[in-house]
């Protein structure tokens, strides 16, 4: 017997059919002990059908009313799972964010949640029913509704899950678990049995869209075991846990992440002085662009080149406040290159693997694949290269650390 927190996204309940079989599931589980609480998504499309009724009545909707009008969409589907369970003989009962007491601050479209109160939640767990939360919202301390973001339903799974001291937080989606990478560019791709929340969050934050990032954060933080499984058949997905969960002898390289929707920008003979690096950064900060990964070169007859990436959708903004700051500066030129992609190794086992990186330098050379950019941290390296050569380069690097089913487990580096 285990108390489980199940969360169904919007292709889980998509229709009432797929309703009718996520009831089967919670049915099943219950008969075997368990106590279970569901966090559910809104079926798939509605938030997008709501966000267009919204803009057809507003050009830029108020973000008070916003809030308000996204978070029915859970509610119609905690209502109708609840009368799905309850025509099982299962006593449900359904509870929006605000009736649960998910208290969060009031940034409304990316609230944050603050505190849960389980009480009530706890005296119907007592006396066997089954919970069906509204995953995606809260209210702030006023009573205001208030939504968490986009895949916000998995962060208030994982909240529930910490709240309650859940022996297991289950994410259910279309894919059956996470894979060392997507299995559309590389057709060997292996499902992973475990994966640490380090290695869960970098892959999450290079462009896997598996897990919510906040929710990955929020299962690290408060040691929430969670699992990713396949609402469309059964398995055992994968369990993403802490490094003391793992093989002494796990392999360096876990996965290989990828993201296309990468901009590169250089600023060429910029003034060597100090705080120049300040000087180029505050204003794109200031201009709400998130940049990635930072190069500066050695200096040169007293100056340096400056490159950085940001997200492609930024690409404009970015290139438009350069040009400003490269008159300031007296730069020579700013080039820029906005088919680029970010291609990434990952795996925990690098902290006691040495060559990890040589390797992949010399599976993307066996290529012709040109390196434009390097970045590290302990569990990680990402490489800059042309968008052209990133499947290539993705499944040459899946082959090289030997992370297809048929060679599981022999991986060195």
């Amino acid at each position: 017997m285990a108390l489980l927190v199940q969360k169904y996204g919007g292709t889980s309940v998509g229709t009432i059919e797929r309703i009718e079989a996520v009831a089967d599931r919670v049915q099943r589980h219950k008969q075997q002990g368990d106590d279970i609480v569901v966090a559910v998504s809104a079926m798939s499309g509605e938030t997008n059908r709501l966000i267009e009724l919204a803009k057809s009545v507003q050009s830029t909707p108020d973000a008070r009313e916003m809030d308000v009008l996204l978070s029915t969409g859970e509610q119609v589907t905690i209502a109708l799972l609840s009368m799905a369970l309850m025509k099982r003989g299962i006593d449900a009962r359904s509870y929006t964010g605000s009736q649960v007491r998910i208290t969060t601050d009031n940034a409304h479209g990316k609230a944050r949640i603050q505190e849960i109160d389980t009480e009530a939640m706890k005296a119907d767990l007592a006396q066997g029913r089954v919970l069906v939360v509204a995953g995606f919202q809260g209210a702030d301390e006023f009573g205001n509704i208030t939504t968490l973001g986009r895949g916000g339903s998995d962060t208030t799974g994982v909240a529930l899950a910490a709240a309650l001291n859940a022996d297991e937080c289950q994410i259910y989606t279309d894919v059956d678990g996470v894979y060392t990478t997507d299995p559309r560019v590389v057709d060997s791709a292996r499902r992973l049995e475990k994966i640490t929340f380090e290695e869960m969050l970098e892959m999450a934050s290079l462009g896997s869209k598996v897990l919510q990032i906040r929710s990955v954060e929020f299962a690290g933080k408060y040691q929430v075991p969670l699992r990713v499984l396949s609402s469309f058949k059964d398995g055992e997905g994968t369990l993403i846990t802490t490094d003391g969960e793992l093989d002494m002898e796990q392999a360096a390289v876990s996965g290989i992440a990828f993201n296309r929707d990468e901009a590169k920008l250089t600023l060429k003979g910029v003034p060597d002085i100090p705080g120049v690096a300040s000087r180029i950064l505050g204003p794109i900060s200031d201009a709400n662009v998130e940049v990635d990964m930072i190069v500066q070169n050695v200096s040169v007859d007293g100056t340096t080149d400056f490159t950085f990436t940001v997200h492609r959708n930024e690409y404009e903004l970015a290139l438009k406040t350069l040009n400003q700051i490269a008159e300031e500066l007296g730069a020579k030129s700013v080039l820029s290159d906005a088919k680029i992609a970010k291609v990434s190794i990952v795996g925990v086992g690098m902290r006691s693997h040495a060559g990890v990186a040589s390797t992949m330098f010399k599976a993307l050379a066996e290529e012709s694949i040109n390196i434009q950019l390097i970045s590290t941290s302990e569990i990680k390296v990402s490489v800059i290269i042309d968008e052209k050569y990133m499947e290539l380069a993705v499944r040459a690097l899946h082959s090289a650390f030997k992370l297809s089913d048929s060679e599981a487990g022999v991986s060195e580096a």
